[in-house]
């Protein structure tokens, strides 16, 4: 399994360059300074693990001490900043490696949660949050309410993700085809989504009546 370890490496890197991708991108738009451009693609990519990490008492936290989480925002972010145009043109293969991110994220973070001796549920929540919490911090500090929370099919498919490893750990199968099975499903439930619109129902805005 080795090679296998060495793709989900990669798919790693990449979703974490993607996700930087995604903070810069919304931040320069915001029209937000050098720093603030970096400091959001940070927290993009590594925020949900982070957060993560603190709830299960892995101290310190992986996005603190692994140098290439760093190496990539400040990437992303300066391939934003200088390049810009050219980052709009890579849109669809930055969504492609986003999702890779978000399934991947959503497999590393229940299997870690569970690995520290905690219950199904915290591992779907905490395997969430890995994979959907950097971009909620990202719209928080843009001051906008987050994507997730009003459309698309993205924390929903990150829920999938998780509850497969969380079962697949209650019924003993083997650990790292379930992730892959985990990995493939939650990867093309987002593709699926961003190809056909699917969106949660929505109950709309209220119209305010003077």
């Amino acid at each position: 399994m080795d090679s296998l370890h060495n793709i989900y490496y990669f798919i790693e890197l990449a979703g974490t360059f993607a996700f930087a991708i995604s903070g810069a991108t919304a931040s320069r738009q915001q029209g937000l300074d050098l720093f603030g451009i970096c400091a959001v693609a940070f927290t993009v990519a590594c925020g949900g693990g982070i957060i993560r990490d603190v709830c299960i008492g892995a101290i310190p936290p992986a996005g603190l001490t692994n140098w290439y989480y760093l190496v990539a925002s400040i990437a992303a972010s300066a391939l934003t900043i200088g390049l810009f145009p050219l980052v709009q043109r890579l849109n669809h293969p930055v969504l492609l490696f986003d999702a890779l991110g978000l399934a991947l994220f959503a497999v590393t973070g229940s299997q870690k949660t569970l690995s520290y001796g905690h219950n199904a549920q915290m591992a779907i929540i905490l395997g969430v949050t890995t994979a959907v919490g950097g971009g909620v911090l990202r719209d928080v500090l843009l001051n906008r309410v987050p994507v997730i929370l009003r459309k698309e099919i993205y924390a929903s498919a990150a829920i999938i993700g998780a509850a497969i490893v969380v079962l697949g750990n209650y019924w003993n199968l083997p650990g790292d085809w379930v992730a892959v099975f985990s990995l493939v499903t939650c990867f093309t439930i987002r593709i699926l989504a961003l190809y056909y619109h699917w969106n949660l129902p929505s109950s709309g805005p209220i119209e305010r009546k003077d």
